[in-house]
């Protein structure tokens, strides 16, 4: 919508006020749908990166990353995505930034890759979450939340071998983590069951394979 435009906006039972009487502002009965007249008054356009000095940067990073966390709670990881990708990128460049402002973005990055990749795994962007685990543990390569969603990323694209090196290193990192300690076992299951139909598929085809031809029995 552009500025002084107008809009209706249909709202049906279900996102209204459902199989309820509502008298708020008007009789509403129940099992209703409601449309709204909407004017688009004014708006507030955000500032691009290079509008923005430092300290900026960063205070608008920390807005976009706490409203992505509002909409992950809420169910709606592709809209909570966006929010991550826009705060990580507030901060993508960070050379002119003193000292403090360096931790404070390396930080804000971490934690925003972080939960765009938990969006990612949510959305099955199995490929998209494991690079942004990659970018967190190229800032910190202790980080276990990184390895650990990462090793899910890993399972779901079936590189299970990659997924037990990246699950191994959480495991010697925080050991009594609950989480971790899950995966790991359905990992370990999972792995197991390969080998076994690998065992099985090969011990067959070796079979056929020895197993005298009608031709080689007569003779």
């Amino acid at each position: 919508m552009k500025k002084g435009e107008v809009a209706l906006v249909t709202i049906p039972p279900e996102y209204a006020y459902g199989s309820t009487e509502s008298k708020q502002d008007a009789v509403v009965p129940p099992n209703s749908t409601v449309i709204y007249e909407v004017e688009l008054v004014s708006f507030v356009k955000d500032k691009e990166s290079w509008d923005l000095n430092n300290s900026e940067k960063i205070e608008a990073a920390g807005t976009k990353k706490e409203e992505g966390n509002a909409l992950f709670k809420s169910g709606k990881y592709a809209r909570a995505s966006k929010r991550y990708e826009k705060a990580a990128k507030f901060i993508d460049y960070d050379t002119s930034f003193s000292e403090d402002e360096k931790k404070q973005s390396k930080q804000l990055k971490i934690t925003c890759n972080l939960n765009n990749a938990a969006c990612k795994l949510k959305l099955k962007d199995y490929k998209q979450a494991e690079k942004l685990c990659t970018k967190v543990l190229e800032l910190d390569s202790q980080n276990v939340k990184a390895l650990y969603r990462r090793a899910q990323a890993y399972t779901q694209l079936a590189d299970l071998e990659l997924a037990e090196v990246d699950i191994k290193k959480a495991l010697e990192i925080d050991p009594e983590n609950r989480d971790v300690k899950l995966t790991y076992k359905t990992l370990k299951e999972k792995i197991k069951e390969i080998n076994k139909k690998d065992a099985k598929f090969y011990s067959n085809m070796f079979s056929k394979m020895t197993k005298p031809s009608a031709e080689e029995s007569k003779a």
